[in-house]
């Protein structure tokens, strides 16, 4: 089952290029990067924005994630709290969002009325909007916003019925892990392949600085 994602990720390479270079374009411009999902998903955007600031010494506001619930769904669900759109809308106008922003639904159904009430009023923000979806045929509803991008992962059903946690999940981490990364690696924030503006807060991080000013200097 594991094996679709691969084959999900492979076919959806056109779409997750195009959504990292909005995402790059947008924070090489000064911009910001949110993350908007609930459930699972949200909890991916949460996990992959808080690793921006130690792996790449990135400014938190830089890259946030908008979780439905707020941060106590991180541990304990908020089932409900998907279904308010208008929360959404409210969140993505409290943190500002404008032109230079790109807002990420993350939504393995494609539906989320939170997701959705958070891309209608990013998009009416002026904000690029993209759309991350398990719905291998997602197309929006009539009279409905188009996003500036859409990454579809046809990664089939679930090995557990309806349980997006798994390949959903998968995939889902993968491409956050492609938009963030990109958008670091053209913001200068890596040399060559090399984390070199991690943060040393830990011995394990500070001999890592050490072994990175060995190997790019040349010296002992």
């Amino acid at each position: 089952e594991e094996k679709q994602n691969l084959m999900a990720l492979r076919k959806a390479a056109p779409e997750i290029g195009r959504a990292a270079s909005l995402v790059s374009s947008s924070l090489q411009k000064g911009g910001r990067l949110f993350y908007v999902g609930a459930g699972t998903s949200g909890r991916l955007g949460v996990l992959d924005a808080s690793e921006m600031p130690p792996t790449f010494h990135a400014n938190p506001e830089e890259v946030q994630a908008i979780l439905a619930g707020g941060p106590e769904a991180i541990f304990r669900a908020q089932e409900g709290a998907e279904d308010d759109a208008e929360a959404g809308g409210r969140a993505v106008r409290e943190r500002r969002v404008g032109r230079k922003d790109v807002v990420v639904g993350l939504t393995a159904s494609g539906r989320t009325p939170f997701v959705w009430g958070a891309l209608r009023q990013a998009k009416q923000a002026g904000a690029k909007t993209v759309l991350v979806t398990a719905h291998p045929a997602w197309h929006p509803d009539r009279g409905g916003i188009r996003p500036s991008a859409v990454v579809r992962l046809a990664v089939g059903p679930e090995l557990i019925a309806g349980s997006t946690r798994l390949k959903a999940g998968t995939a889902t981490k993968v491409v956050c892990n492609i938009l963030s990364s990109v958008a670091m690696i053209r913001m200068g924030r890596v040399y060559d392949n090399l984390m070199v503006n991690v943060v040393p807060s830990n011995e394990k991080l500070r001999a890592r600085a050490v072994r990175l000013l060995r190997l790019l200097a040349g010296v002992d």
